[in-house]
């Protein structure tokens, strides 16, 4: 059968238990895997198996209470963890999520290239700048700066750390043993980098890495994080709920690119799809209202309320969503929350449910049918270029995937059936970096 030129990329977003709230409290799962190394290498591993692009770790910098008492809360480091899986795995990308608010240029650069090294080629960086007070906290702060600003401080972090990795020449290394030489010095470089946010002189104290640079992943949907993707992500991790808001997002991206003298091809966009798949829908819905029976209305109303930045815990649950004020915190998600809420009539009550098991992701139950159908039509209709996929009970979840929905998708030419490259670049259809330094200073 002879492939089309565009195929699916498909990214498992790896959870201890699940992307649902309550997948901890699920007979299936197994309490404490989610920090056992054996319970993520059996998950990659399968993962690798299905051909899949990459393997994606989230990461915050804080945990609450309310949320130790109610949820499945720490996880371990994702660069650790995900170190630790390159040694377990030949193929498969390994993306990151690291904060441009919490850390240093230098720090990050350097992990990043060390883990494309260990991986000989699979790192990928989800870039993101963090949006709670709670995080800020945790690192001398009060507040977290204005979103603006953080994405201004983020832009420049990105500029210093795109130096960095650019301060070995490609073919700086000589490794001469007879003549004492290891490497031509003419082309390590100093960056001499002096910002508003960050002053490194540079060079990077590890060579350039197999793909000259990490693939960066960016996941922001608002104003300023569409800016950003448009200007430097490679990839782009979205929530969208109906297929007309995914084909807008889509082509905004596309376009924003192209504004900054990129190809759209470069950037690709993906979705999360938050699947619970059984034989019947039927079977499916009543495998997804066992996983809601699970949940904690209290713990949800409070993630829902940290989520939005507002306290919604005096309204009443079967009243309607109240008008959510401007957050400096997550704009783009409470954006989707509230136009969710109110497409669809919903009450709190309603709408902790629609989100309890993807957080705003698109959420599915049907047959493998039903699943593949839907990932076709975004695909084919410029609504997408692959998927987060986001088990909402994750073993049971992926298996089912695997085995049941991923066969389908490759029947009809959507999906590969082996590798065709070793590196994440060469999965996801992304050439070499340009060597270039970044210019900040350009406008779109």
């Amino acid at each position: 059968m002879s492939q089309p030129e565009r195929q699916l990329h498909l990214n498992l977003f790896l959870t201890g238990m699940g992307h649902h709230e309550a997948a901890w409290r699920h007979p299936q799962s197994d309490i404490g895997s989610n920090l056992k190394l054996s319970h993520y290498v059996k998950l990659a591993q399968k993962a690798e198996a299905a051909k899949f692009d990459s393997l994606f770790l989230a990461d915050r910098y804080a945990v609450s209470r309310q949320g130790a008492k109610y949820g499945l809360q720490g996880g371990i480091e994702p660069l650790t963890l995900l170190s630790a899986l390159a040694a377990v795995t030949e193929n498969i990308g390994l993306i990151a999520t690291v904060s441009t608010s919490f850390n240093e240029p230098y720090n990050v650069a350097r992990r990043f290239a060390s883990l494309d090294h260990i991986s000989n080629g699979r790192a990928g960086w989800n870039v993101i700048t963090s949006g709670t007070d709670g995080e800020a906290q945790n690192f001398n702060s009060k507040k977290i700066p204005s979103h603006g600003l953080r994405y201004e401080k983020a832009r420049e972090f990105l500029e210093v750390a795109s130096k960095l990795w650019d301060s070995w020449g490609d073919d700086a290394i000589i490794a001469d043993q007879e003549a004492g030489i290891f490497a031509d010095e003419r082309k390590v470089h100093e960056i001499h980098h002096r910002g508003n946010f960050f002053s490194v002189k540079g060079p990077l104290n590890i060579p350039r890495s197999p793909q000259g640079r990490p693939v960066l992943v960016q996941a922001g949907s608002s104003a300023d994080g569409i800016d950003f993707a448009g200007q430097y992500a490679e990839a782009v991790f979205t929530a969208q709920q109906t297929l007309e808001e995914a084909q807008r997002f889509y082509q905004e991206i596309k376009t924003r690119a192209a504004a900054f003298g990129r190809s759209p091809e470069s950037v690709k966009v993906l979705p999360g799809i938050c699947p619970v798949i059984g034989r019947t829908e039927a079977e499916a819905k009543e495998k997804e209202a066992q996983l809601h029976d699970y949940t904690n209305t209290e713990f949800s109303l409070y993630q829902l309320s940290n989520r939005v930045g507002a306290d919604l815990t005096a309204y009443p649950l079967d009243g309607p969503l109240p008008q959510l004020p401007a957050t400096d915190g997550h704009q783009s998600r409470t954006k989707l929350i509230q136009e969710l809420a109110f497409r669809e009539n919903l009450t709190i009550r309603q709408l902790l449910l629609r989100l309890a098991g993807g957080r705003g992701h698109y959420t599915i139950a049907g047959t493998p049918e039903q699943i593949s159908d839907q990932l076709e039509k975004w695909f084919k209709n410029k609504a997408a270029d692959g998927f987060n996929i986001m088990p909402q009970l994750m073993s049971e979840g992926l298996d089912d995937f695997i085995t049941y929905v991923l066969p389908l998708l490759q029947e009809r030419g959507l999906f590969r059936t082996e590798y065709s490259g070793t590196t994440l670049r060469e999965h996801l259809g992304l050439k070499w970096p340009d060597t270039g330094t970044v210019n900040l200073s350009a406008q779109a």
